[in-house]
């Protein structure tokens, strides 16, 4: 509730007849002293221009990854409570902060992580990878760092055996293992471009039966915004669409080993924290 204005009686005028005082000699000293005190503030903010124009263009940033974050929190709050809402949150923060740092050492020009209630978080891609290899890799960079943000709750939850902590590890392991699904614009629909684009068959297949047996709308979205991507299966490909899927045997050998290692890690790590006492 916004505080009411403070409100001051007005001067009283000066009485008939009678002539203005002349100001006080000190306050012309006093205004002088304030003139002074402005200018040098002024030649300060103009010399640390170089200081305040980088931050201020970095204030949207701020706004945007930071504004979404605390409000995803809050919606999460509501029905989770402050500390595992954020706990969550975080673990989000770290799986996308592996998508930019994967992004980053390719070379790819990428915008700051943005975060939506229910829906998760996402950074977007300023430029198109150049083939499915380099797609693979950012792909596989959110689930690489996501699951060691999931392993640290572990660690903390084997030091401290705190349950808050083992329930953050199981959902940690869970999100990046849902993320790893072979279809559409999940991490792993990426990432099995560099194997082989019919993954995604298996992919909407399993996210169909997801969704009629456990319907959810987020589960829907996934499901229809990635049938254009399963339909482009059986359309004839330019010469450019086939060269993007061009993978060496050894890039193929390597991403379906760190891939399908992935998958296998977090079913097990999962079924380790779901038994421990």
């Amino acid at each position: 509730m916004d505080a009411e204005p403070h409100s001051f009686p007005p001067p009283l005028p000066p009485l008939l007849g009678e002539a203005p005082r002349p100001p006080k000699p000190d306050q012309g000293k006093k205004l002088k002293k304030a003139l002074v005190s402005l200018g040098v503030i002024g030649v300060l903010l103009a010399k640390s221009k170089s200081l305040l124009l980088p931050l201020l263009k970095f204030f949207p940033v701020i706004l945007k990854t930071g504004g979404s974050m605390f409000v995803t929190i809050w919606v999460y709050a509501i029905s989770w409570g402050w500390w595992f809402a954020l706990g969550f949150v975080l673990l989000l923060f770290v799986h996308e902060c592996g998508h930019l740092l994967a992004a980053k050492r390719i070379g790819l020009k990428v915008g700051a992580p943005v975060f939506i209630p229910f829906m998760g978080a996402f950074i977007a891609l300023k430029e198109a990878p150049k083939n499915a290899w380099i797609e693979a890799q950012v792909g596989i960079g959110g689930p690489l760092l996501g699951t060691l943000g999931a392993v640290v709750c572990f660690g903390i939850y084997l030091a401290t055996g705190n349950p808050f902590f083992g329930a953050l590890t199981y959902v940690g392991f869970v999100l990046n293992l849902f993320n790893l699904a072979p279809v559409g614009f999940l991490d792993g629909g990426r990432i099995v471009t560099a194997l082989s684009p019919w993954l995604w068959l298996v992919g909407i297949v399993v996210v169909g039966f997801l969704m009629v047996t456990q319907f959810n709308f987020l589960i829907a979205l996934i499901f229809f915004a990635s049938l254009p991507r399963v339909f482009s299966l059986f359309r004839r490909k330019s010469e450019e669409e086939l060269r993007y899927f061009e993978v060496t045997p050894a890039q193929r050998w390597f991403m379906g080993t760190l891939y399908f290692g992935l998958v296998a890690f977090l079913v097990l790590g999962m079924s380790l924290v779901h038994i421990r006492p």
